[in-house]
C-alpha cells in the first residue's frame, strides 16, 4: 500500500545536554510512535504519586498542519505504573522550546530514570488547519446520543 502523501520531515535541534543521545526513533517498522529518551544527568527517582518534568535534549521544528503527541510507553505503564501525565501531550507546530515529558509514577514503588532511558513516545499527526467552532443552537442527533464514560458496555 502506498502512502497517500509524501513523508513530512520534522527538524530537530540537538541541545548541548543531549550529547550522544539518539534522535527519536521507531523501534520496529510498524511502530507509529518514535521513542524519546531522558536527557538527565545522573538519576532521577520518581516516588509513588510523584510527577516530574524530564528533558529530552531536543527542540523540534514541526511543519504547519502537524502536531506531535507525547504518549506513554506501554511497557513502563504496565510494568511500573509510570505514565505521561497529560497523555497525550501536544507539541504545537509553533512551539520551539525543548521537548520535555511530564511523567507520573502511579505504581507502588519508586522508579528510577537514568540518562538515555526510553521514557515516552512521540507520534506526528496531521491536524485540520481550516477548523472553526461555530455555534449552531442545537447539534444533530446520533444513535449513541449523549452516552459516554463506558456507556457502550465495554
Amino acid at each position: 500500500m502506498q502512502p497517500d502523501s509524501p513523508a513530512a520531515s520534522i527538524g530537530v535541534e540537538r541541545l548541548p545536554h543531549a550529547g550522544e543521545l539518539p534522535l527519536p526513533v521507531r523501534m520496529t517498522p510498524g511502530s507509529s510512535g518514535c521513542d524519546v529518551v531522558a536527557a538527565v544527568e545522573g538519576e532521577i527517582v520518581i516516588s509513588p504519586g510523584e510527577r516530574v518534568l524530564i528533558p529530552t535534549g531536543f527542540r523540534y521544528e514541526i511543519p504547519p498542519g502537524y502536531e506531535v503527541q507525547v504518549r506513554s510507553r506501554s511497557g513502563l505503564a504496565v510494568k511500573h505504573g509510570v505514565m505521561v501525565l497529560n497523555s497525550p501531550g501536544t507539541i504545537d507546530s509553533d512551539y520551539r522550546g525543548e521537548v520535555k515529558v511530564i511523567l507520573i509514577n502511579l505504581g507502588s514503588l519508586p522508579f528510577t530514570i537514568r540518562r538515555g532511558d526510553r521514557i515516552a513516545q512521540v507520534v506526528a499527526l496531521r491536524i485540520a488547519s481550516e477548523l472553526a467552532f461555530t455555534e449552531t443552537g442545537k447539534v444533530g442527533e446520533t444513535q449513541r446520543g449523549d452516552g459516554g464514560f463506558g456507556s457502550s458496555g465495554r
